[in-house]
């Protein structure tokens, strides 16, 4: 193998026995579990049809304060069943309108805590995406409550069901071969972040904007929220760390079996785009701190990347740096690169051959086959009652170490979260503000009383 070539290492026999829980194969036999959606824009369909294709649903209801979103959605579910679902313009109605076997909730980031936790009170289990919550104790709430009514929760946090990086994993680190690794760079120089002032307008009549809003400010509309516009600000989002940082972070932790760390520093803010709506930081440094290794986020939405840049995937990932060389990981492959010189090693989804020389990036196989193996995993963890690979719990963890460093970088200061207190010892500012404030009449959940 010349210097050049990238091979992968494990068969597809090897990659499934080492991982045998996303891997194995389902069927579509038996009875079909009710689903109701909350929120029914880009992964809210994402979600139907990876769940309609691999396991055999029946969608009943469909929620969304949107109406232009209802009717689209109601011709993708169309294509798979001959029933049409109801449809809901408050979640609160179709909860109690019925009983479901899951609620898919993939509504705008500021609205995921209060109807997951809704749902989870009416007994169905949950596909949640990510991140969980806007605030620390709102994420500590849904994680009571899916203890409190065992339910499921699956978050969407994908690259726990990605094969080729749980080959990676058991390869490079769990192997031993890395050596002792002091060092992981996760980072997105994405240039996702809009520019420009969208003017002020009154909202569509299809769009019930107070309902939208909910607990989060109510801001004048800009046409832009209708869309992914809403990310750019943190009224409704945790900003790039919480949008794209909590893939890569939850990927570490995963790989490197890591829950709470011990400390979170932050810098950052708008350096660069001054012009833009967007009140989002267009650059960031974060550190995670655990005992002898630091695990960091570095983003940028402006200027040149030091990666490779074939393609956006090279632009979004992490680095391991072991004694003995480096893992570098994105979305779909990953490449390791030994300290003594020697050959790279390596694989891609993308790549037929496993010759990273050659990438088909127009294949649209590998978004599909991670899903398949998320659902399969939640569907499996719904039949034993267990906790699927990316359960709430670790969904949790990775969503507050974003919004922890959005706050030490907001504070100026590192900060140390207590999970069993729920609190940051000896800042009591801080600690207030692990809650965001609800607008009136939305109420903040408390953990001890979900």
């Amino acid at each position: 193998m010349n210097r050049r070539t990238f091979v992968s290492s494990l068969a597809v026999a090897g990659i499934a026995a080492a991982s045998p829980r996303l891997f194995s194969a389902d069927t579509k036999s038996g009875p079909k579990p009710k689903i109701a959606v909350i929120g029914c824009g880009w992964y809210g369909g994402v979600a139907i049809e990876s769940m309609a294709k691999n396991v055999g649903i029946d969608v009943v209801a469909l929620c969304d304060v949107n109406s232009r979103a209802l009717k689209e959605t109601l011709a993708l579910v169309a294509g798979y069943q001959q029933r049409e679902p109801k449809t809901f313009a408050d979640y609160r109605e179709m909860l109690a309108a019925a009983k479901y076997d899951i609620v898919i909730v993939a509504t705008p980031d500021h609205w995921h805590t209060l109807p997951a936790i809704a749902a989870m009170q009416a007994g169905a289990d949950v596909w949640l995406e990510k991140p969980i919550s806007l605030d620390v104790l709102e994420g500590e709430a849904l994680v009571a409550a899916a203890r409190k009514y065992q339910r499921v929760v699956q978050v969407n946090t994908q690259r726990r069901s990605t094969r080729c990086l749980a080959e990676a994993r058991d390869k490079y680190i769990r192997s031993g071969k890395l050596g002792k690794i002091g060092l992981v760079e996760s980072f997105s120089y994405l240039h996702g972040r809009p520019a420009g002032v969208p003017a002020d307008t009154t909202p569509p009549a299809h769009l019930d904007y107070d309902l939208w809003t909910g607990p989060a400010p109510l801001l004048p509309f800009k046409s832009a929220f209708e869309s992914k516009g809403w990310r750019a600000r943190m009224e409704y989002g945790n900003g790039q760390i919480g949008d794209l940082g909590v893939h890569m972070l939850d990927c570490v932790r995963w790989m490197m079996d890591l829950g709470w760390p011990q400390s979170i520093s932050s810098t950052g803010g708008i350096y660069v785009d001054k012009s833009s709506f967007a009140n989002i930081s267009d650059t960031q440094r974060s550190v995670f701190k655990y005992p002898d290794l630091d695990v960091s986020w570095e983003h940028r939405t402006w200027g040149g990347a030091p990666t490779v840049n074939r393609n956006w995937t090279d632009l979004w990932g992490a680095r391991f740096i072991g004694e003995n060389g480096m893992l570098n990981v994105t979305i779909f492959g990953y490449e390791f690169t030994p300290a003594d010189g020697g050959p790279r090693e390596g694989f891609h989804m993308l790549s037929k051959t496993g010759n990273l020389e050659n990438i088909d990036f127009n294949q649209n196989s590998a978004s599909d086959e991670i899903q398949k193996s998320h659902v399969l995993d939640f569907m499996r963890a719904r039949a034993d009652r267990s906790r699927p690979v990316a359960d709430v719990e670790e969904g949790h963890i990775s969503t507050a170490c974003c919004i922890l460093a959005n706050l030490a970088q907001e504070l100026g200061r590192p900060l140390v979260y207590d999970p069993k207190t729920r609190t940051i010892p000896g800042d009591a500012e801080a600690t207030r503000r692990l809650a965001r404030m609800y607008r009136s009449p939305w109420i903040h959940p408390d953990p001890a009383t979900v």
